[in-house]
């Protein structure tokens, strides 16, 4: 992985002003790569600066995203493995916030197209889901690329407790809903 990374990179140093637009289809193609979106958006912070890193990553990650919506509503058989993906880790009614989607994609290990598809399941129509997109890209494309190249330098007890400030984040930007049982609403005799 690393040997294809620095390849790439290489090529997109080399290539002037091409740069950012290799970079955000770099974005696109990373997945088929099999990198981290952490990694790109470090390296984006590398070539380009905080301000243009950043500005790139979140093009190449909106571009992702609306490219998953059309490409989703083609292969059947990938929307239903990505839902059992889903069911598996969040549960089967399980519908996540804008907020807490933003949040989870800074937890490097969770899959970005896996919070696509809950993306999805709450903005079902292109424009709302572009929107919803960008609104959750921000954070993981402004925290990867100013801040990534200092988690290196992070120590482990700093790392947990960005952790757990994301889990108590993810917890406090959940949707409040009560369910109320049959049982519960129409008491018996």
């Amino acid at each position: 992985m690393d040997e294809r990374l620095v390849a790439a990179f290489a090529l997109m140093e080399a290539s002037g002003y091409m740069a950012p637009v290799l970079f955000i289809l770099f974005h696109i193609l990373r997945q088929f790569l099999f990198i981290p979106v952490a990694l790109v958006c470090m390296a984006g912070g590398v070539l380009f600066g905080s301000l243009f890193g950043t500005l790139y990553s979140l093009i190449g990650l909106t571009l992702l995203s609306v490219t998953f919506y059309f490409v989703i509503k083609s292969f059947k058989s990938f929307y239903e493995k990505l839902l059992r993906l889903k069911e598996k880790w969040f549960g089967r009614n399980a519908t996540l916030t804008t907020g807490q989607i933003a949040v989870l994609r800074l937890i490097p290990f969770v899959h970005y197209q896996l919070l696509n598809l809950c993306l999805l399941e709450r903005k079902k129509e292109l424009k709302p889901f572009v929107r919803a997109s960008v609104l959750s890209n921000i954070p993981l494309a402004f925290f990867y690329t100013v801040f990534g190249q200092y988690i290196k330098q992070f120590s482990p007890p700093i790392l947990v407790m960005i952790f757990i400030a994301l889990i108590v984040l993810f917890y406090l930007l959940r949707e409040k809903v009560r369910v109320i049982q049959w049982r519960e609403f129409f008491p018996g005799k």
